[in-house]
C-alpha cells in the first residue's frame, strides 16, 4: 500500500478531522494544515485546524477562511468538535505539537503524521512519510489530488507558498519534476508567483538591508573555507527593530561561496545557542545535526546547543566548527 493509498483509506474512515502541526510553525507547516482542511471540507469531512498558538499576523493572508484556530480558541468555541482522526503535519512526533496539544492528543486519540522529515528507529508505516519529499506541502498537494479534489486558487496558495519556503526557492536537491509538475498545476489557479513570494518574503524596509549587513559581517570560515558561518544575535534584531522570521533566509547567503561544504547560522538566544545547518546537497548536515543532539534534512538541519555556565559564544561555535570538521573528514575517509 502506498502512502497515498494510506492517506485515503484513513481519511474514509473519519468524519470529524483536526490538523495541526509543530510549535513555532514555518510556512511548510502552516501552509499544508490550510490547503489539507479546505481540501477535506470539500471531501465532506468536518476539519479544523487547531495549532498551541494563534497564527502569526505575517501568516493571516494564507488563511482567508479563518480555518487556524488556537488551542484556547477550539476549546472555548468547539467543545463539541471531538475529532475521531488527529493529523500532524510537518513533524512526525506528537511531542513537538506543543504542550497542551500533545496533552489533548495523548487522550487516545488516533494520529496521523504527513511528514518528510526523517524519522530513525521508529515504525510509522501506518502513517505518511516520505523523506524524499521537496516540502510537506508537495505531499499533501499529492494527497488532494489522490482524493480527486481539484485545486482552487484557496487551496493552491498555501501549499505553492509551502514549498517556495520549504526548498528554499527551488534550490535544494529534493526538488524533483514531481515538485514542478505539482506547482504548474497549483499555478494554473491563478496565482501570481511575484505575488506570492512577496506575500511571505513580504516587501523589505530598510533596516532589513542593515540587519543582513551587520550579520553578514560576522561571516567566517575554517583554513580550507569548507565551512562557513554567521553569528545572529537578540540585540542585533533589537538594534535594527527586525523580527526573527527575518533572518531563516540570510544562512542561504554562505552557500554561494566557492569550496563551500557546510553552511551553518548560529542564533544566540542567551541560555542556548541555536544553530541551523545547510548544504547544496553534497554533504549530509542532517547526519552532522543528528550528532550534535538535532535533526533534519540531508541539506537542511538544526540543532539546540546548551549553553554551558561562564562559557562563551565563541567558545560554543568553536568547538561546534571543530566537531562538523571531524565529521566531514570521516565522510571522506569513509565514503
Amino acid at each position: 500500500m502506498t502512502i497515498l493509498d494510506t492517506f485515503k483509506s484513513r481519511i474514509q474512515a473519519a468524519e470529524r478531522i483536526l490538523i495541526t502541526t509543530h510549535e513555532f510553525p514555518d510556512a511548510d507547516g502552516i501552509g499544508s494544515e490550510i490547503s489539507l482542511c479546505l481540501a477535506l471540507r470539500e471531501y465532506g469531512k468536518k476539519c479544523l485546524c487547531v495549532n498551541e498558538e494563534p497564527l502569526l499576523e505575517r501568516y493571516q493572508y494564507l488563511d482567508q477562511d479563518k480555518v487556524v484556530v488556537s488551542f484556547k480558541e477550539y476549546q472555548q468555541k468547539y467543545p463539541d468538535l471531538r475529532p475521531d482522526l488527529v493529523i500532524v503535519v510537518d513533524t512526525n512526533t506528537k511531542q513537538r505539537v506543543g504542550n497542551q496539544l500533545c496533552s489533548f492528543i495523548n487522550e487516545t486519540l488516533p494520529v496521523l503524521y504527513i511528514d518528510h522529515h526523517p524519522c530513525r528507529g521508529r515504525d510509522l508505516s501506518n502513517h505518511c512519510i516520505d523523506i524524499s519529499a521537496a516540502a510537506t506541502g508537495q505531499l499533501v498537494g499529492e494527497m488532494i489530488e489522490h482524493l480527486g479534489i481539484h485545486f482552487t486558487k484557496k487551496i493552491a496558495l498555501p501549499i505553492y507558498t509551502a514549498i517556495i519556503i520549504d526548498t528554499s526557492s527551488f534550490r535544494y536537491p529534493t526538488v524533483s519534476a514531481s515538485t514542478h509538475r505539482l506547482v504548474a498545476k497549483l499555478m494554473d489557479t491563478g496565482i501570481n508567483p511575484p505575488e506570492a513570494y512577496n506575500g511571505i518574503y513580504g516587501t523589505k524596509r530598510v533596516y532589513h538591508m542593515h540587519l543582513l549587513a551587520s550579520i553578514l559581517n560576522t561571516a567566517a570560515t575554517n583554513k580550507d573555507e569548507t565551512i562557513a558561518w554567521i553569528l545572529l544575535k537578540k540585540e542585533d534584531i533589537d538594534k535594527f527593530a527586525g523580527d526573527v522570521e527575518d533572518t531563516h533566509a540570510f544562512i542561504n547567503n554562505l552557500l554561494i561561496l566557492n569550496n563551500i561544504k557546510v553552511a551553518i547560522m548560529f542564533r544566540d538566544d542567551g541560555d542556548h545557542i541555536k544553530m541551523s545547518l545547510r548544504s547544496s546537497g553534497d554533504y549530509d548536515v542532517g547526519h552532522i545535526a543528528v550528532a550534535l543532539g538535532g535533526g533534519g534534512h540531508s541539506h537542511s538541519a538544526a540543532t539546540i546547543i546548551k549553553r554551558a555556565p561562564g562559557e562563551t559564544t565563541e567558545h560554543i561555535i568553536f568547538k561546534a566548527v571543530q566537531k562538523v570538521e571531524e565529521i566531514l573528514l570521516k565522510a571522506e575517509a569513509n565514503p
